[in-house]
């Protein structure tokens, strides 16, 4: 039995991150009660900083109402443990000090058995790296992750914690948003939805609010006409895009409908973007993991940008529903994946078994603990999945043909 467990949250949020910390609080609280149990606080961040949560009686007995709230109450941040100089220049550890092995350090001296690290592909490619460290050093210590982005695009795991709220809440925020398409006439409106590599999640928001659309009534005698409110384009990093021939497309249902919606992937053509940018000499601003840093690039503006002259629209209006879906309580479909994963990360913890919980596509999708060794990110989305599919048919957009580059 194992006598002191630690979790942490890291990367951006989803809306997996409380619900997750209270499922498992609640686990070890049922099966483990006289564990010691402490959170990290913003993530490796408060790791590498030696700052901790006690998880008192008080939060054990009422961990469920975690479950009700998006974000993470004890923090998240974004730190490579292999990326030395920049925790040397964020002042996280001296100029010299193995961060891996400080961590490791800190885990000892606060006497931890047992590390929960719940987040997306980066966070747990780092608790591979530590876990790595850890057992080549002989340090008596166990990994055991979460799955957590909203992108979907851990390998080998079918489905990440968080993505179907983040979908289902990107579709509600473009219930409101695609209602401005009156506001002006001849508008181009463009929901940029949260997917760097991939598009899953894109993909998912779209159909989402397509399922939406047909529950709905209509009354195009008035003008509440439902192909105003269509999804008229969906773009994802993993497809081609013609951005010629989609004008040509777009423009006709421009003329006819007398407005356009996209959903744009925020990852779609940063390829193209970047060259250009890099070309006029300008220098693209990139995270600790080397990653672009989207926002400082605006996908949304530049597509509006090439969009605009040849639809003729009169006004582009941008809307981004990435921190809006990703900061969302987790929804029941979520709800119950969480909880069938934590009760097999506390299982795992307690028997020693490192790695990360997820549905194993390389393994009949069964729920399992899978080696670190195998966590990648960056996973592509299937453009030929059956549902996607026919959303583009359904939308009169062409059939997608993949990019080179996945």
């Amino acid at each position: 039995m194992v006598a002191k467990v630690a979790f942490l949250t890291a990367g951006g949020f989803a809306p997996c991150l409380s619900a997750a910390l209270g499922r498992l609080i609640q686990r070890y609280t049922e099966i483990a009660p006289d564990a010691e149990l402490i959170a990290y606080e913003h993530g490796y961040q408060g790791l590498l900083q030696g700052k901790s949560i006690p998880i008192t009686d008080v939060v054990r007995e009422r961990a469920d109402l975690l479950t009700q709230y998006g974000g993470s109450p004890i923090g998240n941040s974004r730190v490579k443990l292999t990326n030395a100089a920049d925790l040397v220049k964020r002042g996280l550890v001296a100029e010299g000090v193995d961060p891996l092995r400080a961590a490791a350090d800190q885990l000892t001296r606060d006497g931890v058995h047992v590390l929960h690290t719940i987040g997306g592909d980066d966070t747990n490619t780092t608790a591979a790296d530590l876990a790595a460290f850890l057992a080549k050093e002989d340090y008596d210590l166990t990994v055991v992750g979460l799955p957590k982005t909203i992108d979907n695009d851990v390998v080998p795991i079918k489905q990440s914690l968080g993505a179907w709220t983040a979908a289902e809440q990107g579709s509600r925020f473009a219930q409101n948003i695609i209602a401005e398409h009156n506001s002006a006439s001849r508008m181009l409106i463009i929901h940029e939805v949260m997917g760097r590599h991939c598009g899953w999640l894109t993909a998912a928001t779209a159909k989402a609010y397509n399922d939406w659309l047909d529950t709905r009534e209509w009354l195009p005698e008035i003008g509440l006409d439902r192909r105003e409110w269509d999804v008229h384009g969906v773009y994802v990093p993993e497809a081609v895009i013609d951005l010629d021939a989609e004008a040509t497309r777009l423009r006709g249902i421009l003329d006819e409908v007398g407005n356009v919606n996209i959903f744009l992937s925020e990852g779609a053509g940063v390829d193209a973007i970047v060259a250009e940018l890099e070309a006029a000499g300008e220098e693209v601003a990139r995270d600790a993991f080397g990653h672009v840093k989207i926002d400082t690039i605006n996908p949304g503006a530049w597509f509006g940008k090439q969009f605009a002259s040849r639809l003729g629209a009169e006004k582009v209006m941008v809307q981004k529903s990435g921190y809006f879906s990703r900061s969302a309580p987790a929804n029941e479909a979520d709800l119950e994946l969480i909880t069938q994963m934590c009760e097999l990360a506390v299982d795992a913890a307690i028997a020693g078994n490192p790695g990360v919980i997820g549905q194993d596509e390389e393994n009949d999708d069964q729920l399992s603990v899978i080696a670190f060794d195998r966590i990648a990110g960056g996973k592509a989305f299937d453009i030929e999945t059956d549902w996607y599919l026919d959303l583009v048919d359904r939308i009169g957009q062409d059939r997608p043909v993949r990019a080179e580059a996945h």
